[in-house]
């Protein structure tokens, strides 16, 4: 006779209180588990690279100033343009620099920025270079 026999054959307490688990939560309980939550990421943050915004030459700038006057004459006629702009990273110091084409819609003086047919919206000051069809070779 050993120690258990005489409990062995009893049925599965049922409380009354409380319901039973199901099996998911019950294998839940010894899942394993993450004590450093969200390492993966932080570690795949910190070696993501930008790019350093680029500081152009007074000569640059000045033919950027000149094309902005330009295309501020032509304006009403909706010139197609490809902008290579700086896009700042939300998480980290830097950026990426990317191309957008598309019709101009506006250039506003007043805030520093042209707006595309798109609704898409540039500063001035992110602008690396602008090129349209509609624009003399300067």
């Amino acid at each position: 006779m050993g120690n258990y026999d005489d409990i062995i054959t009893l049925p599965h307490h049922t409380s009354r209180k409380h319901p039973q688990m199901t099996m998911q939560d019950r294998a839940a309980q010894f899942s394993p588990f993450a004590a450093l939550t969200g390492y993966e990421d932080a570690i795949e943050e910190t070696g993501r690279l930008t790019d350093r915004k680029i500081e152009l030459e007074e000569y640059d700038t000045s033919v950027l100033d000149i094309k902005y006057r330009r295309l501020s004459e032509l304006v009403f006629l909706h010139p197609e343009v490809t902008i290579i702009r700086f896009v700042p990273d939300g998480r980290k110091s830097g950026g990426a620099y990317e191309t957008v084409s598309g019709l101009l819609k506006k250039m506003d003086v007043y805030t520093q920025t042209i707006l595309l047919m798109d609704g898409t919206r540039i500063r001035f000051t992110d602008i690396l270079s602008i090129e349209s069809d509609s624009l003399l070779e300067i």
